[in-house]
């Protein structure tokens, strides 16, 4: 006899899972950087995640897309995960990245 299945993550344990992923451009995590603009999360355990690239040219962006669906893939309660690449509103580094990852990049 199996057990019930596992409830769906919430959207902070989702945002955990996410803080490991990085851009491998610039070794920072893609939360510090701003560019996950929205999680979702569905009773049946859709994961959709909204979010950003540096610039659309970044040639980065698969390997990117490729490790955000293997860190939530593998959350209990997860079925499906739905990467949504967006470019509205573009990314900022100037607003949407945190403190240290701007002193890092040397923006002020």
């Amino acid at each position: 006899m199996s057990g019930s299945p596992a409830a769906p993550p919430t959207v902070p344990e989702v945002r955990e899972a996410l803080w490991n992923v990085q851009d491998p451009e610039l070794a920072m995590s893609i939360l510090e950087l701003g560019l996950i603009y929205d999680v979702e999360i569905s009773e049946a355990g859709e994961v959709a995640v909204t979010m950003t690239l540096t610039s659309p040219a970044c040639p980065a962006g698969p390997i990117i897309e490729a490790q955000v669906r293997h860190a939530l893939g593998g959350m209990p309660g997860v079925e499906a995960v739905d990467v949504r690449i967006v470019w509205d509103p573009p990314w900022d580094p100037k607003t949407m990245a945190s403190e240290d990852v701007r002193l890092a990049l040397g923006i002020w």
